[in-house]
């Protein structure tokens, strides 16, 4: 989406954080992201904007999960 400059869609931001589409999606619907707009079903996230932590993981490092063979 190229609809505003300075502007990128979630897709794009989804891509650049390495996060889904649709946790992009809530990031933006839960206010986690400063100074986006909702366009009709669409997000219009600013180009400059940071990935935010989440909140569901605060203080908490997720280790790999381990298999044995």
């Amino acid at each position: 989406m190229n609809g505003g400059k300075g502007y990128i869609s979630v897709r794009e931001a989804s891509c650049r954080w390495g996060v889904s589409g649709r946790r992009g999606n809530q990031h933006c619907a839960e206010g986690w992201i400063s100074g986006v707009s909702q366009f009709g079903r669409s997000w219009a996230i600013p180009e400059d904007a940071e990935k935010t932590s989440d909140p569901r993981f605060k203080g908490r490092h997720l280790e790999p999960v381990r298999t044995s063979t």
